[in-house]
């Protein structure tokens, strides 16, 4: 059994969402390596190889779309953090005040537009789809804009905005309404010295299954909350053949994710970060380049001088 399938099936059935990393040291890879190499054409040798090219993604690469990240200084939607908002205590309590979270998100995605990294990414895919290689998208955002931008293979294990899920009969369907009910319509500003709306439970979104009308949710993995046991199995059968991992736009603080890259490190496939900074992960990847993903992944995917053009 490979390092990859004995750590991540371990963890599978405990994976959470949270901002630590596992507590146990031997959940863990602790791999170091030289200074990451910064040499774009270093990197497109390695590029024009792969087969199985795996492309993890993070909040990073929304930023250039104009997506708020609700975290580290001036993240906040009125008061609160994300996680704060984002939790199953927090919709326990006040699900109206989550509800407006969600809706404002919602309404500010309908408006966004993916940006260079993320068609680099999409155009990427088709065209090694028809040189019979393979591209895969484990994205962390929630945003769709992947989806938006034509990305076939992607994985999102954090959910979606523009999916719901019902507390009563469990039924998750997609959702795309503007406004999702009409008691959200104009509710959910940022503004911190706007009121909460305070929406009756009965005027929130409810599901359409004959016969349920149960309080909605949104389709996302809450904080604290584990991932999708089916989502993470995919993601590990991906990661466990790919010969080329991205890591692109995130922090690699937010765990399950943050295991994904340094545990195919660990097996000796190159991985390369494309980030506006270093990370701690970053030491044990081969590859690093700074900067805006929309300026530095579309060279780094472009068409390489010895792919067959059909």
């Amino acid at each position: 059994m490979s390092l990859f399938q004995f750590t991540s099936r371990r963890l599978v059935s405990q994976a959470y969402c949270g901002l630590k990393p596992p507590s146990s040291k031997k959940q863990r890879i602790c791999l170091e390596m030289a200074r990451p190499n910064s040499n774009m054409a270093d990197f497109r040798e390695v590029f024009a190889k792969a087969k199985h090219i795996a492309i993890i993604t993070g909040a990073g690469v929304s930023a250039e779309s104009g997506v708020p990240t609700f975290r580290g200084t001036g993240g906040y939607w009125r008061k609160w953090q994300a996680q704060e908002l984002a939790t199953p205590e927090a919709f326990a309590r006040n699900s109206s005040r989550v509800w407006e979270f969600y809706h404002y998100r919602r309404e500010l995605m309908l408006s966004k537009q993916p940006n260079p990294a993320h068609i680099a990414i999409a155009e990427c895919e088709a065209r090694l789809s028809k040189q019979g290689r393979s591209v895969v998208v484990i994205t962390q955002n929630i945003d769709e804009l992947h989806r938006k931008a034509g990305t076939k293979h992607l994985l999102e294990i954090h959910g979606s905005l523009f999916k719901t899920r019902c507390t009563s009969c469990g039924n998750v369907a997609k959702n795309y309404k503007s406004p999702i009910c009409p008691a959200l319509a104009g509710k959910g500003a940022p503004d911190p010295e706007i009121e909460d709306a305070k929406i009756p439970v009965e005027n929130l979104p409810r599901c359409e299954e004959q016969g349920c009308n149960g309080l909605l949710r949104p389709h996302v993995v809450w904080f604290g909350e584990t991932l999708n046991s089916d989502i993470l199995t995919e993601v590990e059968n991906e990661l466990e053949i790919c010969d080329l991992c991205l890591v692109v736009g995130t922090s690699s603080v937010v765990y399950p994710a943050a295991m994904f890259a340094p545990q195919v490190s660990a097996r000796g496939v190159p991985v390369a970060e494309f980030n506006m900074q270093a990370t701690p992960a970053t030491n044990r990847f081969r590859f690093h380049f700074p900067g805006p993903c929309g300026t530095t992944l579309p060279p780094a995917l472009a068409r390489h001088k010895s792919e067959i053009i059909s």
